[in-house]
């Protein structure tokens, strides 16, 4: 290795770390948690979309689909970054009873809320009337409360348990990538369909 390849590799790595320490400080720490959850709930739903158009599901992807879905994952990404930051205040600590404790008040209050500002945000973003919304709602959110119950309790486990507030939002959308890409699969379904079949209808 030449003498500025090494220059270059200490500059990049340098810069990193103060970059990632001044994203995760608590001036930062919002906009990060927001930045976070936007590009990843964008990146589950291109996943979904190439994964649909090679099914032969849809013809194209479609950017606005994807857009509305980052839309969404800031809201998201806002309610869990307060949800964390107040409930490790109200249960400080990571004894297992604790961990069980904030496990439990997570998957009963704190998935209820993530999931009413998810369909909320993105029906909005979408143009739908309040009576779709709630149409939409009753029809698809325990779907993916119950996907919830099967992943989240494990991982937020490992959430409670051994990472500090600030990169919990961080933990949870490296984890809720393919649960992003599974929401998008429940909220999109049939959509290009019944779409399709109206024009014909038309």
């Amino acid at each position: 290795m030449s003498f500025s390849h090494a220059l270059f590799k200490a500059f990049v790595a340098r810069n990193a770390s103060y970059v990632i320490k001044k994203a995760f400080s608590k001036k930062y720490l919002l906009f990060t948690n927001i930045g976070i959850s936007c590009s990843l709930s964008g990146l589950g739903d291109v996943i979904e979309q190439q994964v649909e158009y090679y099914q032969g599901v849809i013809k194209r992807w479609d950017p606005i689909r994807t857009r509305n879905m980052a839309i969404a994952g800031i809201s998201v990404g806002t309610v869990c970054h307060f949800w964390y930051m107040n409930l490790d205040k109200l249960i400080p600590g990571q004894t297992l009873r604790i961990v069980f404790t904030k496990v439990m008040l997570d998957m009963l209050i704190g998935s209820p809320l993530y999931l009413s500002a998810f369909f909320v945000t993105l029906n909005v973003a979408e143009g739908s009337t309040k009576e779709q919304i709630v149409e939409e709602f009753k029809d698809k959110s325990w779907k993916l409360y119950l996907a919830e119950w099967i992943i989240w309790p494990p991982a937020q486990f490992v959430n409670f348990y051994f990472l500090s507030t600030k990169y919990r939002v961080l933990f949870d959308n490296g984890v809720s990538l393919l649960y992003d890409v599974f929401a998008s699969k429940i909220m999109f379904n049939h959509r290009d369909t019944d779409t399709d079949d109206l024009k014909k209808q038309s």
